[in-house]
């Protein structure tokens, strides 16, 4: 199995998991046509495509991948939030949700269960995806908080967002303002939860860990990468546009 990074930033978010066989789409936030490209224009092996939430950075383009007849899984908050980005007749399926928890989803061979997170949208949510050949996938992002623990880990898609240091430096500086300051610290993980949140789980048989949606005014990729390796002793990627690796329950 692979993982394509088509876009991990404010700018578009979008990710591929992905075999010779089939295909499981997160987020809809760069154009289908990036996707379809990722894909090796062989859209029939997508099983599902998985939206977090509903700004545009991950949704703007959640009209396209129902045009071309995929079934799109989110909350039915998110739902809400994202009708201004579909303008055809084809709708997403809301997660199953049931005695106040999500319930899990089969999608081909992945098997989903999403999870609630902490932002400022309308019933954001991360999935924990396990596949026979990824094991287990977390997949969180654009949360200041995750109060889950997942068992059975082989590979971490994680929101590592801002440095606080960094943030309150910009605010001095009048890089940015007091609300955008708020927010921040109300809607994404810095990179002190970030590892806190990684310290919490059983890593001891993660082969990956992808930090994604890191800010490129309030954060530093190549040092977080370098933080989160020294801490876990794990191989640690920053989520650039054009990564792409092996995502697999063995290492090798």
């Amino acid at each position: 199995m692979t993982l394509t990074v088509l876009g991990s930033s404010s700018e578009g978010n979008a990710y591929v998991l992905q075999n010779a066989g089939e295909a499981l789409l997160l987020e809809a936030g760069v154009t289908f046509k990036k996707v379809v490209t990722a894909l090796g224009y062989d859209v029939s092996k997508v099983r599902g495509v998985l939206i977090t939430h509903e700004h545009g950075d991950h949704a703007a383009h959640i009209g396209e991948a129902l045009e071309y007849g995929l079934p799109v899984y989110a909350s039915e908050g998110t739902i809400e939030g994202v009708q201004r980005y579909i303008k055809g007749d084809y709708q997403p399926t809301p997660l199953p949700y049931f005695d106040n928890a999500y319930q899990r989803i089969d999608l081909g061979g992945f098997a989903v269960i999403p999870f609630a997170t902490k932002h400022d949208a309308n019933q954001p949510t991360g999935f924990y995806i396990w596949h026979q050949e990824t094991g287990g996938v977390l997949f969180a992002t654009d949360t200041f908080y995750l109060k889950n623990r997942f068992a059975g880990l082989s590979n971490i898609l994680i929101e590592c967002n801002y440095d606080q240091t960094t943030l309150e430096e910009n605010l001095i500086a009048g890089k940015i303002d007091a609300a955008r300051y708020r927010r921040v610290r109300r809607s994404h993980l810095s990179y002190n939860t970030c590892l806190k949140m990684l310290r919490a789980n059983d890593l001891s048989a993660v082969n990956n860990i992808i930090l994604i949606h890191t800010s490129k005014d309030n954060g530093d990729a190549y040092r977080f990468c370098k933080g989160i390796a020294r801490a876990t002793g794990k191989t640690v990627y920053a989520a650039e546009p054009g990564l792409v690796i092996d995502l697999n329950k063995a290492p090798f």
